[in-house]
């Protein structure tokens, strides 16, 4: 009866989706080809300056406004050409045979010219009004990407740290753009907590990948969730000691504020970790922004965090 009850939820959902609404055109096509829905991703651009305690300034968020558009332009580039390259594959699989371009709503040609044009663009533009770094790391970033698509998603472990980068290089770019140094903690923090949700992530959908064969990536079959489980847990260890450490570290300087702000930051850090690790352990973990959105304690402990860290910022 379990089996008849999903079944019996799954067919009214490819109803709810029927092609003639979705045929809108192919600007609408492409917009969904560019996944609105991850840009959320790209606000890690503010993470150096928000770290470094400059993020008011005008100038500051004028720079990283542009920067958040040119890096989404990126990502949207990738996309368009992961789909157009994937299109015959994704005709065949029960979820991603929606996507516009394999649905025939955005031909393949014009996936690759859109693509290409904002891969071409934005790095332009980023050499005409950035410093040079923020368009060699855009560079860096669809070259990297480009190669995922083609044939590092393919390999084991190297998929995990392909992933991982794309997040540590979000954060990056906005200390890039205006000239911040990047603490040696706030990388190591940033690496390893993007690699625990990359493999948290991952080991969610191994978990539930023998519910659902074939409605997720082949290379899962070559994971065990034994090792993906020992990766996100050694990946959110390395994370929480890096963020104490650069929070010691930093809070070692005198102070005027009325309590040790960035010091007792840690302890909201450390609840989200070990609540979102609830999820992970479930095999619950899918999209990082989902989880964040939809948990109120996750998203609570989040604006716990960043009030504590504001305050430890202002000196107050």
């Amino acid at each position: 009866m379990t089996d008849t009850a999903v079944l019996g939820q799954r067919a009214p959902e490819r109803q709810r989706e029927p092609a003639p609404p979705r045929r809108t055109g192919i600007p609408a096509g492409l917009l969904r080809t560019a996944r609105p829905r991850q840009w959320i991703k790209n606000v890690l651009v503010v993470a150096a300056p928000a770290a470094a305690g400059e993020l008011f300034a005008w100038h500051t968020l004028s720079r990283l406004a542009l920067v958040f558009v040119l890096f989404t332009a990126c990502a949207a580039a990738v996309y368009l050409v992961n789909d157009a390259r994937d299109a015959e594959a994704d005709r065949a699989h029960p979820v991603k045979r929606h996507r516009p371009v394999a649905a025939g709503q955005v031909p393949v040609p014009v996936a690759y010219a859109v693509g290409g044009a904002l891969g071409v663009v934005a790095p332009v533009v980023a050499a005409w009004l950035c410093p040079p770094a923020v368009a060699a790391l855009l560079t860096a970033y669809l070259a990297m990407q480009l190669a995922y698509c083609i044939s590092l998603k393919h390999v084991l472990v190297v998929d995990l740290a392909v992933v991982t980068t794309g997040f540590l290089m979000r954060a990056m770019i906005g200390g890039l753009a205006l000239g911040i140094p990047l603490s040696r903690w706030f990388l190591i923090t940033t690496g390893f907590g993007a690699l625990f949700m990359v493999s948290a992530k991952r080991y969610s959908e191994a978990v539930q990948m023998a519910e659902k064969a074939g409605a997720t990536r082949a290379l899962l079959t070559e994971y065990t969730t034994g090792y993906l489980r020992f990766v996100w847990q050694l990946a959110a260890g390395v994370a929480v000691l890096g963020y104490c450490l650069w929070a010691m570290e930093e809070g070692g300087v005198p102070h005027t504020s009325v309590l040790p702000w960035r010091q007792l930051s840690m302890v909201a850090f450390i609840l989200a970790v070990l609540r979102y690790a609830v999820f992970a352990d479930r095999g619950t973990a899918g999209e990082p922004e989902d989880v964040v959105l939809r948990d109120r304690a996750l998203a609570l402990i989040g604006v716990v965090w960043v009030a504590m860290y504001g305050l430890a910022v202002a000196n107050w």
